[in-house]
């Protein structure tokens, strides 16, 4: 089996870790909407358990985030942050991305963290989801 050479215009590592910095910095503002702005519809969603949810609208999917991260707040989470990040291209304009996430307080302290597998595409308005997979922990 040979190696492969990788594509130079496949989504590269730097522009994932870019796109997650952004929803770190989103996220910070607790507004599901504007997280919704990286994602695109329609969005499926599977949870650890396996469950699937499908979302036809960005409005659908930016209620679904403000319900998520009003729950967050009330456990006193104030920020996240994602680690170990990797990425499979797949072509030119898609890849799967992982990340951890972890949930904090106001002084740093891990409320929650799980592992989350996103399948992300180029669009003219940069990388968007269209399915993630939340891993048990």
């Amino acid at each position: 089996m040979h190696a492969l050479n990788p594509d130079p215009q496949a989504i590269s590592a730097s522009e994932v870790q870019v796109f997650f910095e952004a929803f770190v910095n989103a996220f910070a503002l607790f507004d599901g909407h504007l997280i919704a702005k990286r994602y695109m519809a329609p969005y499926l969603s599977a949870d650890a358990k396996g469950a699937l949810r499908l979302f036809s609208s960005l409005g659908q999917i930016g209620e679904y985030f403000d319900d998520i991260v009003k729950g967050y707040r009330d456990q006193g989470c104030r920020s996240c942050r994602f680690t170990h990040l990797s990425l499979t291209a797949m072509g030119q304009n898609s890849a799967l991305a992982a990340v951890s996430w972890e949930l904090l307080t106001e002084d740093a302290q891990i409320i929650s963290c799980w592992r989350e597998s996103y399948n992300l595409t180029r669009t003219p308005d940069g990388l968007r989801i269209f399915a993630s997979i939340d891993h048990a922990t």
